[in-house]
C-alpha cells in the first residue's frame, strides 16, 4: 500500500467490528487468510468466520492474531475494545513511577553519548528529551519552530529550520521520507500519514544520483559557524515493551563521521560545561 492509499484508508470511517479490523491488518501485511491462520495455529475457516462476524474471537485469540500481524500496542487495544474486551496495554507518562527505570536508562544513554548529540522522540517524531549537545546545533532557529511540540522531521524540512543549513539536503530528506513512509506502512497512523503528506509538499532538491558506494551510511551534513559537520546516526528502541509510551519511543544518537566534527563537538561541549 502506498502512502496515498494509506491516507485514503485512514480517512475513511474506522471499522467498528473486530473482523473488519483484523481483515485490514491482514491485508496491510499482505497475508492471505490461510497464511495468517497457519501462523496463528487456527483454521482458515474459523478466521474467515471471525472476519465476517459469524464467530466471536476470544481475548487470547485477538492478542495472538495481533502479535502475528505485528500490530502496534496502541492498535492492539483498539482490536480488544472492538472485540468487547478491556484494553491490555497501558500508556503512562515517562514521569510515571512505573517507568522510573526506563527513564533512567534513557537519561543514561543521552548523557553517556556526550559530547555528541542524542535525542529521544515519540511516535509522531516529537522531541521528548535530548542531551545538551543538541541545542548548539539549533542555535539561531526561529522560536516558532522550537516550541512544543517540537517536531524533528518538520524542523529538518522547514525552509526556516535546518533545511538551509543541510549540505546534502536532497539525500538526507529522501532518507527521512523513506523512514517515515515505512512507519506509515507499518502503523497506518493518521497523524503520521498527515505528516508525510505535509513533508512531501516542501520543495526539496532532487537527489543527483545514487548514494556513493564509498558511503557506509547516509550522513547528516550540517553547516554551522563556517564548518560542515558530518554525522552518522543510529536508532535504538526498547526491546520488549508492554507499555505504549515505551514502544513508541525511539532514541537517535549521532556520531561524528570525520575528525573535524569530533573536534568541534568536543569544543562545544567544553563551552557548554
Amino acid at each position: 500500500m502506498n502512502a496515498h492509499a494509506a491516507t485514503a484508508r485512514a480517512e475513511r470511517t474506522q471499522p467498528a467490528h473486530i473482523g473488519d479490523h483484523l481483515r485490514e491488518w491482514r491485508q496491510r501485511r499482505h497475508l492471505s487468510q490461510l497464511d495468517l491462520a497457519g501462523d496463528a495455529e487456527i483454521s482458515a475457516r474459523h478466521l474467515s468466520f471471525v472476519e465476517t462476524g459469524r464467530a466471536a474471537p476470544s481475548r487470547e485469540m485477538v492478542l495472538k492474531l495481533a502479535e502475528r500481524l505485528e500490530v502496534p500496542l496502541r492498535e492492539r487495544n483498539v482490536l480488544l475494545v472492538a472485540a468487547g474486551f478491556a484494553p491490555a496495554f497501558p500508556q503512562r507518562s515517562l514521569d510515571d513511577p512505573a517507568l522510573k527505570s526506563a527513564r533512567a536508562a534513557i537519561d543514561l544513554v543521552l548523557r553517556a553519548h556526550e559530547p555528541n548529540p542524542a535525542l529521544a522522540y515519540d511516535r509522531q517524531w516529537n522531541l521528548v528529551t535530548a542531551n545538551r549537545m543538541v541545542a548548539p546545533l539549533l542555535e539561531g532557529l526561529p522560536p516558532h519552530l522550537l516550541g512544543q511540540p517540537l517536531n524533528i522531521l518538520r524542523l529538518a524540512f522547514h525552509p526556516e529550520g535546518l533545511a538551509p543549513r543541510t549540505v546534502n539536503l536532497a539525500e538526507w530528506t529522501t532518507h527521512l521520507l523513506e523512514r517515515l513512509h515505512r512507519q506509515c506502512e507499518a502503523t497506518a497512523d493518521p497523524g503520521l500519514l498527515k505528516l508525510y503528506q505535509e513533508l512531501k509538499a516542501y520543495r526539496m532538491p532532487a537527489r543527483s544520483g545514487p548514494v556513493s558506494a564509498d558511503n557506509v551510511a547516509i550522513p547528516f551534513k550540517l553547516r554551522l559557524n563556517g564548518d560542515v559537520l558530518s554525522f552518522i546516526s543510529t536508532t535504538m528502541v526498547f526491546g520488549t515493551p508492554v507499555d505504549i509510551t515505551l514502544q513508541e519511543l525511539a532514541l537517535e544518537t549521532f556520531f561524528p563521521a570525520d575528525d573535524l566534527t569530533a573536534q568541534r563537538m568536543r569544543e562545544m561541549a567544553a563551552l557548554a560545561a
